[in-house]
């Protein structure tokens, strides 16, 4: 399968010390799965199978994530995946045992046996507070911006909103909102990845 030119973005964009880590992650799953897709989702790189989640990688300031979705839990508590926070290459398992679990997780997925997530429960929507909601309205942009992000961006302000204790606090909050969502940034935009 071709490469994906986001993923090729994405590797050029990362730390230095990660690029020859995803490089190296990239080439390993195309040589054990050669008809692996490649896509972007959640801003970091996936591989898939028949429409299926196959693997992930991330890179980090400091590290590299690597997931593969063959059931085994993903967030050790010690970097994001299965294995850890992985600053070079040697710090990978061996190359035949991934391509062994890649392949095994391939298998998995052709055979329609892939384990699946259980599907979080929606949270119910929040009331939009009379005080936020004339902050916006007072600024056509943030007004725009702010009705144009996904229920869950919006819920993050809201939820920030509400939670203040202090008047001082929820008008800081309330102006941050303002100020944020005319910019077009969602609640956690200083963690998102370009």
């Amino acid at each position: 399968m071709p490469h994906d030119n986001r993923v090729d973005a994405y590797i050029a964009k990362a730390e230095p010390f990660a690029r020859p880590i995803l490089v190296h992650i990239r080439d390993l799953v195309h040589a054990a799965v050669p008809d692996a897709g490649e896509t972007v989702k959640w801003g970091m790189p996936f591989f898939e199978q028949n429409g299926e989640r196959l693997a992930m990688m991330a890179g980090f300031k400091a590290h590299v994530g690597l997931g593969i979705f063959d059931g085994t839990p993903m967030g050790s508590g010690e970097g994001m995946g299965q294995f850890g926070k992985i600053t070079t290459v040697g710090d990978l398992p061996p190359d035949n045992a991934l391509v062994e679990r890649l392949q095994a997780t391939a298998a998995l997925i052709a055979a329609g046996a892939v384990p699946r997530r259980k599907k979080a429960t929606p949270k119910p929507a929040l009331d939009m507070p009379d005080d936020l909601a004339a902050a916006l309205a007072a600024d056509p942009a943030a007004a725009a911006a702010f009705a144009a992000f996904p229920p869950g961006a919006r819920r993050e302000y809201i939820e920030w909103v509400v939670t203040a204790k202090q008047p001082a606090t929820r008008a800081t909050r309330i102006a941050t909102t303002v100020a944020q969502s005319a910019e077009g940034k969602k609640f956690g935009w200083k963690y998102e990845r370009c």
